[in-house]
């Protein structure tokens, strides 16, 4: 090949001499696979990819101009071991031989599987996957939509179930390719886009079952940024139970199939009307545990001294609690008298029974801050807790309002906020006023 191509007696320029070699690589190697491991890797602004590719012995430099390069799935880069395919030849400005590639694959694992976990590593470590980001699910949701294509068999399953499960449910479709180049762009619009009308209240986005070339655009990071960005919750439903996508890791719910999506989001009608006689009973409890210790810490008031002489206007109050707890229960045996006789119609008003009992609560609550407020505003031991006393005379029956009620000798009872003592007057300053005991004299 050699003798073909240079003449022993000819003197060559130095450029002349490197298009003979040139020549001779490209004809000797037209294509060619090496695998070594990737270092010194660069990702030109034009997108073109610089690398070298090294064993134990040798180096090779190559090269991925970009036409190549926008067809790798996976995350190039240094210490990876790789098989490339391509030509060799020679660039001319530093007389260097080097492999201009157009395939690039892993070593050991498919590119889709490398390119799989080098995202689902990225995307947890920026927090994709944190449960705290996790949307929930509606109670009962008004509209569902769901992007998916619409001649698949994945909206066929979704729209039984739902037909089945709750028919009134309205749906919002939003067609799209679901395998194949520019599916992803479709899901990603479709996501978006229903997440701008806001009466949609959920949203599933799935396929069918496939291999891992036909589940691909669930794997691609700009899918999984449109889902972590939706203002509604995203059920993902994609291929079947052991099938896992990017998706279904940033979903706030992933579903094992399409069919199983539909009942997550739609309860059967017997498991909806479980769940509201279930917060029906917990109301109540909460509603009777709450005046019943209002009860009694209005008990335990009474029974202190100073409030004797309040003892009618506490009665009241008890009596005004009791009627309030009377009215209280009077109101949810009609509430459910009303759910027992329209069990259908629970079904679109949970929403407003439930605010409804919410805001009599909140009333009933309010009536008995109200009635607290008063009591306290009466009463004296806000005075005796800014370390003012009650003077008591005739063995504690009499309370002392003004000092000419008190004789020298006389035996009386002092009251603090906390505990009492016993004195014995020894005189009285019938003349001099409190006022002046807060004074200071004048130098």
């Amino acid at each position: 090949m050699t003798n073909s191509l240079v003449r022993p007696d000819h003197i060559y320029s130095v450029s002349q001499l490197t298009e003979v070699i040139k020549a001779a690589l490209e004809l000797g190697f037209p294509s060619v696979w090496v695998e070594g491991e990737i270092s010194n890797f660069k990702r030109h602004t034009s997108g073109h990819l610089y690398f070298t590719l090294k064993d134990d012995k040798s180096a090779l430099k190559v090269v991925m101009w970009r036409s190549d390069a926008r067809a790798v799935v996976f995350d190039v880069k240094d210490g990876l071991k790789v098989t490339c395919k391509g030509r060799i030849s020679v660039y001319d400005v530093r007389g260097e031989y080097q492999l201009y590639a157009d395939t690039i694959e892993p070593k050991g694992k498919g590119a889709l599987q490398l390119a799989f976990e080098q995202l689902k590593e990225k995307l947890r470590a920026e927090g994709l996957f944190d449960p705290a980001h996790k949307k929930a699910l509606p109670i009962r949701p008004q509209k569902i939509g769901i992007v998916t294509s619409s001649t698949g068999a994945a909206l066929r399953d979704i729209l039984r179930v739902l037909e089945r499960r709750y028919a009134k449910v309205r749906i919002l479709i939003y067609p799209a390719r679901v395998q194949g180049e520019g599916a992803a762009k479709d899901i990603v619009e479709g996501i978006e886009t229903l997440g701008r009308f806001p009466d949609v209240d959920v949203i599933i986005v799935g396929r069918g079952g496939g291999s891992i070339e036909d589940l691909w655009a669930f794997n691609e990071e700009p899918v999984a940024r449109a889902i972590y960005r939706s203002p509604k919750p995203i059920i993902s439903a994609v291929g079947h139970e052991v099938d896992f996508t990017i998706a279904d890791f940033v979903a706030d719910v992933r579903a094992p199939t399409p069919s199983a999506a539909a009942e997550m989001v739609i309860e059967t009608e017997a498991a909806f009307v479980e769940r509201v006689s279930s917060f029906e009973r917990r109301l109540q409890e909460l509603m009777k545990y709450s005046l019943q210790e209002r009860k009694a810490d209005v008990a335990d008031l009474a029974q202190h001294r100073i409030f004797q002489n309040f003892r009618l206007r506490l009665l009241n109050l008890g009596q005004r609690v009791d009627d309030l707890d009377v009215k209280a229960r009077d109101v949810l045996r009609a509430e459910r008298r009303e759910l027992a006789e329209k069990r259908g119609a629970v079904l679109l008003y949970f929403e407003k029974i439930s605010n409804r009992m919410t805001r009599r609560l909140r009333d009933h609550q309010a009536a008995w801050e109200r009635l607290s407020t008063a009591l306290n505003t009466l009463s004296p031991l806000n005075v005796l807790k800014k370390g003012y006393t009650l003077c008591w005379k005739d063995g504690g029956l009499g309370l002392v309002r003004k000092v000419e009620e008190i004789e020298p000798a006389d035996s009386v009872i002092v009251s603090f906020y906390k505990g009492e003592f016993q004195a014995l007057v020894q005189s009285v300053d019938k003349k001099r006023r409190l006022e002046s005991r807060f004074l200071k004299e004048t130098p």
